[in-house]
């Protein structure tokens, strides 16, 4: 008889706007309605979007970078966030939160943090690649000013053993870098968890807004199936205090399919059943690195290679 495969079954918690003044409260009574909402589909996790307790903030400069500190969580949980945490270890669900955190130190981070079923903390994510820009640039229509409230992660991206699997998280941007899934890829990743936070309108190169929904699938896409692993992207989407931002979270298998995609740019539960095991028919075969992969051919051609630059 064969073994009975790993299979886990994983939501897609996608947000819609939340507003600058929404209260804390209000937003993790939203969270909280998504997790007893999967938790009737027989969800053992789910993943929350990037920022998924606030407002995107960036969006907006203050003259001193602790202008907008009401926005960061000094403890997690802390008392706002705790009745999420309770709710999940009472139904036996896991989760992944995106959130702005502020450090005893001072220092800000872009995080995600991991809660296994029986309400223990597995791990914590920062992220690595902050975009945007740091300085006041009112020309824009919106300002994205990630650089100037976060600091960068040098933390890398490890991977955890949790719900029966290898499993990985990314923040964002971090979705654009294949770095990012080769780095967790060659640590046996079966599993990532990327939440985001994108607005349409892209102020450096507007031709890149209307391809916003397919480059987004296509990095997650093609970071699951170069890696043999599945990926869940969620968004907080909608059109947030003026701001449109992209919606389309999305699981996607180590094939590269999508296999369910949120259909509205408001609150909305997808869910899936992951088999961790299919990982396997692509990290065993087509993308077998240690059969396959070259590094030391990468790093001399690297080395011999100087830099071409562009025609004038």
């Amino acid at each position: 008889m064969a073994d009975t495969p790993r299979m886990l079954r994983i939501a897609a918690a996608q947000l819609g706007p939340i507003a600058k003044d929404e209260p804390r409260t209000d937003v993790v009574n939203r969270l909280r309605a998504m997790l007893a909402d999967a938790a009737t589909h027989g969800v053992e996790l789910v993943v929350f979007p990037e920022l998924a307790l606030t407002t995107f903030f960036p969006r907006w400069f203050t003259e001193e970078v602790s202008g907008h500190d009401q926005y960061y969580e000094t403890a997690m949980p802390g008392p706002e966030t705790q009745p999420l945490f309770d709710d999940a270890k009472n139904l036996g669900i896991g989760f992944a939160l995106g959130y702005a955190e502020l450090t005893p130190e001072g220092e800000r981070f872009n995080t995600t943090i991991l809660v296994e079923r029986d309400g223990s903390v597995v791990a914590k994510y920062r992220k690595v690649h902050i975009p945007g820009h740091d300085g006041d640039e009112p020309w824009r229509p919106f300002q994205h000013l990630e650089r100037r409230y976060f600091q960068e992660s040098d933390e890398g991206f490890p991977v955890h053993r949790a719900f029966g699997g290898i499993v990985g998280m990314a923040t964002c941007n971090d979705r654009r870098w294949p770095e990012t899934y080769r780095e967790m890829g060659l640590q046996g990743v079966e599993l990532i968890m990327i939440g985001y936070n994108t607005p349409i309108h892209y102020a450096p190169d507007p031709g890149q807004n209307a391809l916003q929904g397919f480059h987004n699938h296509l990095c997650m896409q093609a970071g699951a199936y170069q890696n043999g692993t599945w990926v869940v992207g969620v968004a907080k989407g909608g059109n947030e205090e003026g701001v449109e931002s992209l919606a389309q979270s999305a699981i996607i298998a180590p094939s590269g399919q999508i296999v369910a995609q949120a259909m509205t740019t408001g609150d909305e539960v997808i869910v899936a059943d992951a088999n961790l095991d299919w990982c396997a028919n692509y990290k065993e075969t087509l993308f077998n690195f240690a059969t396959y992969r070259r590094p030391e051919l990468y790093q001399r051609i690297g080395s011999q290679k100087g830099v071409i630059e562009p025609p004038t």
